[in-house]
């Protein structure tokens, strides 16, 4: 809920742009590391969600570690303050410079996803003349029964390493002097909203993790990822996730064997709900069996709808007209660029602002340039 002196501010500035609540970022983090201290867990903020410096510079303050896809990732979070002893490298395709780069600040672990990469790497950190501490990466099988892209944990997708691979890479490994075997890595996927899936997850890594133990790998990580979902549908009333529940299934389901600690990569329910994408009615236009809302702010901008068929609350901040239906779309040369179908809205009309809820996380992290339009700006609670 916006209040009506920030709308009247909003209208001086030019959109579309990204609004970041800190009010609702910082409670956020609070709420997670408060429930997640509970039990001793490590939080790596997993920064594909959301990479704005000022953002990582509030999260890391926190205490957070950092979940890293790149090598731009990798320095980025150094750069805002997560430090290297606490930083994860995933990915399923790195490149050797970012090998190298990871190699070079000595990061907590390298998350490795084939025999092969294990190769490369033990290679590269031979001709550094260092250590390589590296987490398994491993597929359990588990169907997170979310969209198709955003799943990560069965046998058919393209991360990980698969069970019937174990033998072949504690092989390996015995033979690559260079790795340092720190952890045991899992991640099913994103969005996430049913708890019974991380239930199941837990059972699996519990049977893997024993097997690992039983031929001789104590894993010291263990890693379970992220996913934990947002509301996207109330994003008022449900602003912050039920990190409550969420940890403590983990605490009453998984079995860690000794000095193990137990690692999360939160993104998403970290930083979906502080943020919201602001944009201005361009054109209203009537059509067959359809109205348009027409807004400057395009799938450039927030690709979630188009790619994935994402659901974000759309409102109308500056109409209180009787209630309409509203295709709400955007200006690019796609049909795809849709952001919502019959939106019931308020009579809306040239220069209306409207706000696209919940778009804190893959929203300004995942834009473009399409159609050469220019990246949407952002602005922040504390300077409004």
């Amino acid at each position: 809920m916006f209040k009506p002196e920030i709308i009247e501010k909003f209208r001086q500035i030019p959109t579309p742009f990204y609004y970041y609540d800190l009010d609702v970022l910082n409670v956020t983090i609070g709420r997670s590391v408060l429930e997640a201290g509970r039990y001793g867990y490590q939080l790596h903020y997993a920064l594909k969600a959301n990479s704005n410096p000022k953002i990582l510079k509030s999260i890391s303050s926190a205490g957070f570690g950092a979940d890293c896809v790149s090598g731009n990732e990798v320095q980025a979070a150094i750069e805002n303050g997560f430090p290297a002893s606490q930083v994860m490298f995933a990915g399923v395709g790195k490149t050797d410079h970012e090998l190298r780069l990871a190699l070079q600040y000595g990061i907590e672990s390298i998350n490795v996803e084939s025999i092969q990469e294990m190769e490369v790497i033990n290679e590269l950190a031979s001709g550094m003349g260092v250590k390589a501490r590296v987490s398994l990466r491993i597929i359990p099988n588990v169907d997170a029964h979310t969209h198709r892209h955003i799943t990560t944990g069965l046998e058919e997708n393209k991360f990980g390493i698969l069970p019937w691979q174990f033998d072949a890479v504690l092989e390996k490994l015995r033979s690559l002097h260079r790795l340092e075997l720190q952890g045991l890595h899992f991640h099913i996927g994103s969005q996430i909203t049913d708890l019974g899936v991380f239930k199941s997850l837990c059972e699996r890594v519990n049977e893997i993790n024993a097997w690992f133990t039983e031929q001789g790998y104590l894993a010291d990580i263990i890693n379970v990822g992220g996913g934990l979902g947002v509301d996207y549908s109330e994003p008022d009333k449900c602003s912050i996730p039920d990190f409550e529940s969420y940890f403590r299934v983990f605490s009453d389901l998984i079995e860690l064997e000794g000095r193990q600690k137990l690692h999360f990569e939160p993104g998403r329910a970290i930083v979906a709900q502080c943020g919201s994408l602001i944009t201005r009615v361009l054109f209203v236009k009537e059509a067959v069996n359809t109205r348009f809302a027409i807004i400057d702010a395009g799938m450039n901008d927030l690709i979630r709808p188009a790619l994935y068929q994402s659901y974000h609350k759309i409102e109308n901040l500056t109409s209180k007209g009787e209630k309409r239906k509203y295709d709400v779309v955007g200006p690019v040369c796609e049909s795809a660029d849709c952001f919502g179908k019959a939106v019931s809205l308020p009579e809306t009309k040239r220069g209306d602002l409207v706000a696209i809820r919940s778009a804190g996380a893959y929203g300004q992290t995942m834009a473009s340039r399409y159609n050469l339009r220019d990246l949407a700006g952002e602005v922040y609670s504390d300077e409004i």
